[in-house]
C-alpha cells in the first residue's frame, strides 16, 4: 500500500459504514480505510443491513456496493439512507454499464469508485465527497435558516427543494413535495379579485431575468389558510450558463402590512390633529371674532337706543309730541318709533350671538334659583296674552297649582318661554288658539355603568318638568322641523319680511334647553304646532 497524507490528525475522525457482500473484499477494504486514517464502524452485506447498521451508528459516510444479495440492490439502499438519514454515500462496484451508471445516478451520489480498488483512488473519492457534501450541508444549512421561504425547481416546474419556512407557508412537507409540479404546491390569488395570479417563476424562466410579485397577493396553503405574500423569481445556471431552473424566495408579508398600516395610521391621526389643530385656531379666530364685533356693535347700539329715549323725553317735555293728529309731530313720533323698533332687534341679533357663543365656550353664567312656576309662568305669559287679545287670538294658560319648585336658571327659563311664545303669537292666524300646558312627567333614564359589558347598569323613572306651548293654523312642514334649530334657518314658505326675526331664535333656546341639561322637540301636524321642553326638577 501506498502511502498518502490523511487527516488522521484531525480532531474528529472520519466514520465509515462499508455496504459489501464479498467477505474479502470488505476486509480488504476495510484495512485501506484504516490505513488512510478513517474509522469502520461496521461491515453490512445487504441492503435491509446497510438501512439498519446506518440508521443505528450514524456514519459520515457509507462505501456502498450496487450488487448486493437480497431483494434490495445498493442504489436502493442508497436512496432511502440518504433521503431518510442524509449520509452521503459512494458506490463501490464492478459495474459500469450505462444502465446501471444511469440508475446509480439518479440518486445523487457522492461519488463512483470502480473496482479493483485502489487507496489513492479511494483517498480522492472520499475526500471529494465529504467536500461535497460539507458544501452542500452549509448551503443547505443558510437555506434551512432563512427567514424567506425557499423553493427550486427544474425547468419541468418540478420542486427539486423546500426549505422549512416553504413548508410552513406552503403545509407541504419536503417529501411530499418532492418532484411534484410546481403549480401544485404553491398556489398564488389576488387578494382583490380572489383569482389565480401566475407564479413569477414562469416569467423568470422565460424572461430569463429576476421577476418580483406584484403587490397584494395571497398564497393559498395545503390546508387552504391563506397568507399575504411577497415575493421573487431568479432563474438558475450551470457554469455554462444554460438555465437549470429557477428559485422562488417569499415571505410572510402579514408582519409587514400590519407595520405599514399602523404607519399610515399613524400618518392619518397626524394629519387629523393637524386638521383639529387648525379647526380650532379657525373656532377661536371666529369666536373671537364674534366678541369683538358683537362688543363693537352692542356699545353703539346701545347708545343709540339711549337717545332715542333721550329725544322722545326732550320732545315730550317741549310738548312737540302732544299736538293733535296728522300735524309734523305725528310723523316724528312714528319714526322714533321706527328707531326704537330696528335698534332693539339689533340688540336682539346681538345678544342672541353672545349668548350663543358663550353656550359653545362653556362659559353662560346661570344663576339656580327655587322657582314656583304655578305663579312665576302666568306672570310671564301677561304681555303675551295681551298681545294675542290685539290680534284675535285665544290665549290659555294651564298650570297645576300645585307643582313642586323647579330649581334652574330663571333668566335662561324666561328667555325660552318668551320666544317659543313669542313665535305662537307671531305666526297664529287671527281667531286661532296658543295653550301653554305644564305638568311633571315620569322619563326613563339609563344609568350607565362603564365596568359592565354593556354599559347600562339600570333605568330610573325620573320626574321631569313638561312645559308644552301649542298654536294652531301655523304647520311647519316636516322636512324643515329637522332644521328649524339651526343657526339663521328659515323655511322657505314663511315671510321673512313680513315676520320680522334674525332666524336664531329657535337655534338659542335649543342651546338654552341642553346647557339647561334638558330637550325640546318639536311636532307639527293636524293643524297644530307644539313645542315640548322637558327640564331636571333641579340642575
Amino acid at each position: 500500500m501506498i502511502g498518502i497524507p490523511s487527516d488522521t490528525q484531525t480532531k474528529e475522525k472520519i466514520k465509515v459504514l462499508v455496504v459489501e457482500d464479498e467477505y474479502i473484499l470488505a476486509i480488504n477494504l476495510q484495512e485501506s480505510l484504516e490505513s488512510l486514517g478513517y474509522v469502520v464502524l461496521d461491515i453490512a452485506d445487504s441492503a435491509e443491513g446497510a438501512i439498519a447498521k446506518a440508521t443505528e451508528l450514524r456514519p459520515n459516510l457509507v462505501l456502498m456496493d450496487i450488487r448486493l444479495r437480497g431483494e434490495m440492490d445498493g442504489i436502493q439502499a442508497a436512496e432511502q439512507i440518504w433521503n431518510n438519514l442524509q449520509i452521503p454515500v459512494i458506490y463501490v462496484t464492478g459495474h459500469s454499464d450505462q444502465s446501471t451508471v444511469e440508475r446509480a445516478t439518479l440518486t445523487s451520489p457522492f461519488g463512483y469508485i470502480l473496482k479493483p480498488i485502489k487507496e489513492q483512488e479511494l483517498y480522492v473519492a472520499i475526500q471529494t465527497a465529504l467536500n461535497r457534501y460539507d458544501r452542500e450541508q452549509f448551503l443547505s444549512s443558510v437555506l434551512r435558516e432563512m427567514g424567506d421561504g425557499v423553493i427550486v425547481v427544474d425547468t419541468e416546474l418540478d420542486v427539486k427543494y423546500i426549505n422549512p419556512i416553504a413548508e410552513a407557508l406552503t403545509g407541504w412537507r419536503w417529501n411530499e413535495a418532492k418532484d411534484k409540479m410546481l403549480t401544485e404546491v404553491i398556489q398564488l390569488i389576488d387578494e382583490q379579485t380572489q383569482l389565480s395570479v401566475e407564479n413569477p417563476i414562469l416569467a423568470a424562466l422565460e424572461q430569463e431575468t429576476i421577476v418580483h410579485l406584484a403587490s397584494g397577493v395571497l398564497l393559498v396553503a395545503k390546508d387552504g389558510t391563506v397568507t399575504p405574500v411577497t415575493d421573487s423569481a431568479t432563474p438558475l445556471r450551470n457554469n455554462s450558463g444554460v438555465i437549470t431552473g429557477a428559485v422562488l424566495v417569499f415571505r410572510d408579508d402579514t408582519q409587514r402590512r400590519l407595520i405599514e398600516e399602523r404607519n399610515l395610521a399613524a400618518e392619518r391621526a397626524r394629519q387629523l390633529e393637524i386638521q383639529v389643530a387648525e379647526l380650532q385656531r379657525l373656532n377661536q379666530l371666529k369666536e373671537d371674532f364674534l366678541a369683538t364685533t358683537s362688543h363693537e356693535m352692542r356699545t353703539p347700539l346701545s347708545n343709540i337706543k339711549m337717545t332715542i329715549s333721550v329725544l322722545e323725553n326732550i320732545l315730550e317735555q317741549l310738548g312737540v309730541l302732544n299736538l293733535k293728529a296728522l300735524s309734523p309731530s305725528e310723523s316724528v313720533a312714528r319714526y322714533l318709533a321706527i328707531l326704537r323698533d330696528q335698534c332693539e332687534r339689533e340688540l336682539d341679533l346681538v345678544d342672541n350671538l353672545l349668548h350663543m357663543r358663550m353656550i359653545d365656550a362653556n362659559v353662560y353664567p346661570l344663576e339656580l334659583t327655587s322657582i314656583q312656576l304655578q305663579n312665576w309662568l302666568p306672570h310671564v305669559a301677561e304681555y303675551f296674552q295681551e298681545r294675542a287679545q290685539a290680534r284675535q287670538q285665544s290665549f290659555q294658560v294651564n298650570v297645576s297649582p300645585n307643582l313642586p319648585p323647579l330649581v334652574s336658571d330663571l333668566a335662561s327659563l324666561t328667555e325660552i318661554v318668551s320666544e317659543l311664545l313669542n313665535n305662537a303669537c307671531k305666526y297664529t292666524p287671527p281667531d286661532g288658539q296658543i295653550t301653554v300646558d305644564v305638568q311633571v312627567i315620569d322619563t326613563a333614564k339609563s344609568l350607565i355603568n362603564e365596568d359592565t359589558e354593556s354599559g347600562i347598569l339600570a333605568e330610573l323613572q325620573v320626574p321631569y318638568f313638561q312645559i308644552t306651548i301649542s298654536n294652531s293654523g301655523a304647520i311647519i312642514p316636516k322636512q324643515e322641523q329637522s332644521r328649524i334649530f339651526e343657526a339663521f334657518y328659515r323655511i322657505p314658505q314663511s315671510d321673512r319680511w313680513q315676520q320680522s326675526g334674525t332666524g336664531l331664535g329657535l337655534a338659542l333656546v335649543k342651546k338654552l334647553v341642553e346647557y339647561l341639561q334638558g330637550t325640546i322637540k318639536v311636532i307639527s301636524s293636524q293643524g297644530w304646532t307644539r313645542f315640548t321642553v322637558q327640564l331636571p326638577l333641579s340642575l
